[in-house]
């Protein structure tokens, strides 16, 4: 054998040994870049992605837009923005026993993904043997993204569920921007497990926004889904 030759079978086996001298991961060829796993969100707990808010895009990418040139506001900042979202659950029945509360708790908490408190008497009324600062109820307030995938939820997918729906009223603003829709049964949620409640209960879901009047808050919710009942 001529000394080429043997310079040839010698050539892999010193290359092969000089990539087990190499630091890990030199020397190796990645196959692609989709094999590289992502490095996870410092955002997100857990380095597990969140949902993207829908209801904050179309604010941005449609609602902003559209208001500006029907109402001729000269700056973004004018066009009316949600500011909170109050959900409130009364309950009589907790003067007699105290677990129809503890329910009522557990449901604002599965739907809104937040602890609500409890809501007392300000003054007695003995009629309703009511005592002052007896717990009659529970409410949450939403704010950021908690509102926002609340409402998304409750557009999307809770009113759609209501056996015969035709829309929700035009008639339910206070006259400074602000809206209330009383909803009867809280199993139109998703969230809720009709075999884990222990009864059928409403709740009130109050929207405030920064609109000065009700036509530009009604406007606002209804490029962003609220579904209004048709008039005419």
């Amino acid at each position: 054998m001529s000394t080429a030759e043997e310079e040839k079978v010698v050539e892999p086996e010193e290359e092969a040994k000089a990539k087990k001298r190499a630091p890990r991961g030199e020397g190796r060829r990645r196959s692609s870049s989709s094999e590289e796993a992502p490095a996870p969100s410092q955002d997100s707990p857990n380095g597990v992605e969140k949902p993207p808010i829908r209801l904050k895009e179309l604010y941005q990418e449609h609602v902003v837009p559209t208001m500006m040139r029907e109402f001729g506001y000269k700056n973004v900042m004018e066009v009316p923005r949600l500011k909170k979202v109050v959900l409130n659950c009364g309950v009589g029945e907790a003067k007699d026993n105290a677990r129809a509360l503890e329910g009522a708790i557990q449901d604002l908490t599965t739907i809104s993904g937040q602890k609500p408190v409890a809501t007392r008497a300000r003054k007695a009324i003995a009629g309703f043997k009511i005592r002052e600062g007896m717990a009659i109820g529970t409410a949450v307030t939403l704010r950021g993204e908690r509102m926002s995938f609340f409402l998304d939820r409750l557009l999307n997918a809770a009113l759609p569920r209501i056996r015969d729906f035709r829309g929700v009223s035009r008639a339910s603003f206070d006259g400074r921007g602000n809206y209330s829709m009383g909803i009867r049964e809280q199993v139109i949620f998703p969230e809720i497990d009709y075999d884990t409640i222990d009864r059928i209960r409403g709740l009130q879901v109050t929207i405030a926004t920064s609109a000065k009047t009700d036509a530009e808050a009604a406007r606002l919710l209804e490029l962003l889904g609220m579904p209004f009942v048709r008039q005419g």
